[in-house]
């Protein structure tokens, strides 16, 4: 049991880091609000039915609250925020760029909020960590263009801090219940916030098509229920800014696999960038030899 666990951050990064190329297939399409409303209404659908099937304790109030608040903020601000900004044009690398501050963001919070001790190696992880994202993103920022505007740019800010506060609020309020319950919970807030956002400033038009259904099953099926509860899992037993940390690999995976689906480009200088956050993670990770030894 022990060694399936030890496989859940790899198999977090990789699948979170296809939510990316779901997006690409997703956007010219859907609109941004509409498109997620759809996609969290699905899973909470599917969890709920998940539940009757397994059997799974039923939430309380104050759980379903609590989960409900944190869906909001993982699940609504977050992707609504980085998918309304590269709706509207902001370049995917400096989205990815302004989204790799999540990390250390949550470092702080968990520092302050859950009293998680950050040591001077986890903050030099988290500082190399940020800076393997920048090298593995710099070249794709290129000519910024019109969709870097003072809007746009607060979206993916908002993001970032909803993202943060939502793994916080999960960790603190909400990780002892049922993982499924607490899960559907989530997306039943995720899902309130993203349909008001589409009632309020989106037409709710879509283009049906297979890229769509494609985009929408993988994302449903594979991030919004497998990749989320491996989120959970490692929220629930682990130390909230080691967690985070695995944030800095999901850019230099995903251009690995958008350099074997779509043939981007996969130069030297990212290959560098990669091995670099993959040191920071490595340290801001890594248990000291003698609380190994105690295990």
């Amino acid at each position: 049991m022990h060694s399936i666990k030890r496989l859940i951050p790899a198999s977090f990064v990789v699948l979170w880091a296809t939510g990316f190329i779901g997006a690409r297939y997703a956007m010219p399409w859907a609109e941004p609000f509409t498109f997620l409303a759809a996609r969290f209404v699905l899973a909470a659908v599917l969890l709920a039915a998940l539940t009757v099937v397994l059997g799974s304790g039923r939430a309380s109030r104050t759980e379903a609250l609590h989960a409900t608040c944190a869906g909001m903020l993982m699940h609504g601000v977050y992707l609504g925020g980085v998918f309304w900004a590269i709706h509207r044009g902001m370049p995917a690398g400096l989205s990815a760029l302004i989204v790799g501050l999540q990390p250390l963001i949550t470092a702080v919070l968990a520092g302050k909020f859950l009293s998680e001790a950050i040591l001077p190696r986890h903050w030099a992880g988290l500082a190399i960590g940020l800076a393997g994202v920048v090298v593995v993103l710099w070249p794709k920022l290129g000519a910024l263009g019109g969709g870097v505007t003072a809007e746009t740019l607060t979206a993916s800010l908002v993001s970032v801090l909803g993202m943060s506060a939502g793994t916080i609020w999960q960790k603190r309020f909400a990780s002892t219940g049922d993982l499924v319950a607490a899960t559907m919970w989530q997306y039943v807030g995720g899902a309130s916030l993203m349909a008001l956002a589409s009632l309020a400033f989106e037409t709710r038009t879509a283009t049906i098509n297979g890229e769509l259904i494609f985009a929408m099953a993988w994302l449903v099926l594979v991030l919004s229920i497998g990749a989320i509860f491996l989120l959970m899992v490692m929220i629930r037993d682990g130390e909230m800014s080691k967690v985070a940390s695995l944030f800095y690999l999901v850019p230099a995976v995903t251009a690995v696999i958008a350099w074997a689906l779509f043939g981007e480009q996969l130069n030297l200088v990212q290959i560098a960038g990669m091995a670099i956050a993959t040191l920071g993670v490595g340290l801001a990770t890594a248990q000291p030899t003698r609380a190994r030894a105690s295990r």
